[in-house]
C-alpha cells in the first residue's frame, strides 16, 4: 500500500432516518461520525473536495419502485462528487490523484478502484466535474441530441432554463443552430441571465402569469423541442405551441416531486395526435456510451467561453442538506455544489 499522510480518525457524513412525506424535514436526515477506513485491495480512499446535490436524490428517499435502489435507512446517502486519493491500494490510481466518484454525502470515502475516474485539475475546475462536464452536462447533450433528436433550424423551449442542466441545454441548442431558443425561469434575474448571458433569444419568469400565454408571446411561430425539466402547466404549455413533428424530452418534473397526491396530467394530450408529437423519458445512465463524444465536443466550448456555466457553491458538509432543499426550492442558479 502506498505510504499515506496522516488522517482524522472519524469522518461525518448524512444518514436518512425516514422517508420525507411531502418536502423533506431536517429531522428526516442526521449528521454523524464514521470511523476513516483504510482502503482493502483494488480501493482507494478519497477526501472529498467537492460534493453534489441533484433534484433526482428526493426521488431516491422514498421506497417507490424506481430506476434506481432506494436510500437506506439509517446508512450513509449517496451522490457524485470530487476529491482527492489519500490512500490507495487500487491499480493506476496514486495518492494526491482526483477522482470523480458516487460515495458523496460524506467528507471521506472508500470507494473501489473501478468506480473512480480520474480526473485532471489543470484542465478545469474540479467542480466542473459535477456539472458542465460531469453528469449534468452528459445529461443536456444526451436529452437534447439524442432523445429529442435536434436537428438545426429548430426552435426550443426549456423549462428550469436557470438550473444546471437546463442552461446547459439551450446554449447546445443555441451553437447548434436552433433558430429560436426560449427558456423559462423563476425570477428577474435569472431571466436576465438567460438572454444576456447564455444567449437565450427570449426568457420568462413563469411566476408572472399563465405560462402558456407568455411561452406563445415568446414562440409566436410554435415549437419544434421541449426539454421538461418542471412538468406541470410548463409540459402543458410546450404541447400547446408543439409545432407537427415535435419532440418533447422529459428528464424532471421538479414541480411535483414533493407532492403527496398524484398530480393531474397535461389537458391537452389530444394534441399530439394533430401534430404527431413525441414525449420520451430519458435517464442519463442509458448514454454513457456518448461520453467521450461529450467531452469531446463541449469542453473546447466551455474553454472558449462560448458556453458559459454557473455554479451555487455551498461551504461546508454540515450544510449539505440545507444545499439539497434549496435545489428543490430553486435557490441555485446553475449547479448547486458543496464544497468541504
Amino acid at each position: 500500500m502506498t505510504d499515506t499522510p496522516t488522517l482524522p480518525a472519524v469522518s461525518r457524513e448524512w444518514h436518512l432516518l425516514s422517508r420525507p412525506v411531502g418536502w423533506p424535514k431536517p429531522e428526516d436526515f442526521a449528521l454523524v461520525e464514521a470511523e476513516v477506513r483504510q482502503p482493502g485491495e483494488g480501493q482507494v480512499l478519497v477526501r472529498n473536495k467537492y460534493l453534489s446535490v441533484d433534484p433526482y436524490m428526493r426521488g431516491r428517499m422514498s421506497a417507490a419502485k424506481s430506476y434506481v435502489a432506494p436510500f437506506e435507512l439509517g446508512k450513509v446517502m449517496q451522490g457524485g462528487a470530487v476529491g482527492e486519493v489519500v490512500a490507495s491500494d487500487a491499480e493506476g490510481l496514486s495518492v494526491g490523484d482526483h477522482v470523480l466518484h458516487f460515495s458523496g454525502w460524506r467528507e471521506y470515502a472508500v470507494v473501489s478502484g473501478k468506480n473512480a475516474v480520474k480526473v485532471d485539475p489543470d484542465a478545469a475546475p474540479l467542480s466542473t466535474y459535477l456539472g458542465v462536464l460531469g453528469m449534468t452536462g452528459l445529461t443536456a447533450y444526451a436529452g437534447l441530441l439524442r432523445t429529442a433528436a435536434f436537428k438545426e433550424g429548430d426552435a426550443v423551449f426549456v423549462s428550469g432554463a436557470a438550473g444546471a442542466v437546463g442552461g446547459q441545454v439551450g446554449q447546445i441548442a443555441r451553437l447548434k443552430g436552433a433558430s429560436r431558443v426560449i427558456g423559462s425561469a423563476g425570477s428577474a434575474e435569472k431571466v436576465k441571465l438567460l438572454v444576456e448571458e447564455y444567449g437565450f433569444d427570449a426568457a420568462f419568469n413563469y411566476k408572472d402569469g399563465p405560462v402558456s400565454e407568455q411561452l406563445r408571446a415568446a414562440a409566436p411561430d410554435g415549437i419544434d423541442v421541449y426539454f421538461d425539466n418542471v412538468g406541470g402547466d410548463h409540459l402543458e404549455a410546450a404541447i400547446g405551441s408543439l409545432n407537427e413533428g415535435g419532440r418533447i424530452a422529459v428528464c424532471g418534473m421538479i414541480s411535483v416531486y414533493n407532492n403527496t397526491e398524484p398530480a393531474p396530467g397535461p389537458k391537452n394530450l389530444a394534441r399530439l395526435i394533430q401534430t404527431r408529437g413525441r414525449i420520451e423519458g430519458f435517464l442519463v445512465g442509458d448514454h454513457y456510451d456518448l461520453q467521450s463524444q461529450f467531452v469531446r465536443e463541449v469542453a473546447p466550448w466551455v474553454a472558449s467561453g462560448e458556453l458559459k456555466y454557473r455554479e451555487t457553491v455551498v461551504e461546508g458538509i454540515e450544510n449539505n442538506l440545507e444545499a439539497f432543499l434549496g435545489v428543490l426550492r430553486g435557490d441555485n442558479t446553475g449547479k448547486m455544489i458543496v464544497k468541504l
